[in-house]
């Protein structure tokens, strides 16, 4: 187990980038769909909700091979078809990860952004409209910041399980941990001890990410009780 977990480390940087690029385009796409949402727009609302209950009804793992498969597809075709010169095979696997994981969580965060956004008193944003302020300073300056502090322990709990996922995307040739896990096994035929200590990183990895997570919320409730 020792000797080979400098080996399966080697994965760390992998996870937490798909996690860490995913969640912050997952974040920005979360938000489109929670405005959407909640300002009902006609030609978008039906898009954005079979988008959200396709990417929450259907397995991570199918959506992987949708992605991974899929996309290549799509860009021969538009190649054909526009005459483009993209050199699809030359895409790494880990840019359709993060595309695929992007979708996934972007989803999953809509709905915790949507119910913080609702959450903010809707008195405020009069209040802010009366002192002059336009939709988008009183939704940068008022609504985003109380938004966030109230979505703040769902998002984290997000990543956490985003950070965990990431173990499927071994399935797309990626090596990250849970990949490095398996090459290291097939090497050694020890599976029991490769595949623990990739638990063990995991384990790690998630407990230093909820302390961070528990810090910053701490901090976000302190600086909001001295604006108060």
């Amino acid at each position: 187990m020792i000797r080979s977990i400098p080996r399966i480390a080697q994965g760390i940087p992998v996870s937490l980038a798909i996690a860490g690029i995913a969640f912050f385009f997952g974040a920005f796409i979360g938000l489109g769909i929670a405005l959407i949402k909640i300002k009902r727009i006609p030609a978008l609302l039906q898009i954005a909700g079979v988008y959200t209950s396709f990417m929450r009804g259907t397995p991570l793992l199918a959506q992987i091979f949708l992605c991974y498969y899929g996309i290549p597809l799509v860009l021969r075709y538009l190649n054909a078809i526009y005459a483009w010169e993209l050199d699809i095979s030359s895409i790494p696997a880990i840019v359709f990860m993060y595309f695929c994981f992007s979708l996934n969580v972007g989803a999953y965060l809509s709905e915790s952004i949507r119910a913080a956004l609702l959450s903010v008193p809707r008195g405020q944003i009069e209040a802010a409209s009366s002192l002059g302020m336009t939709d988008f300073q009183a939704f940068l300056r008022i609504i985003l910041p109380q938004a966030a502090l109230v979505a703040l322990p769902n998002m984290g709990n997000t990543f956490i399980a985003l950070l965990k996922d990431t173990s499927l995307a071994f399935a797309a040739s990626v090596p990250e941990i849970i990949g490095q896990a398996k090459i290291t096994a097939a090497r050694s035929s020890n599976f029991l001890e490769a595949y623990l200590v990739a638990a063990l990183l995991y384990w790690i990895i998630c407990i230093a990410l909820e302390r961070i997570l528990t810090l910053l919320e701490r901090r976000l409730r302190r600086h909001e009780k001295k604006a108060l």
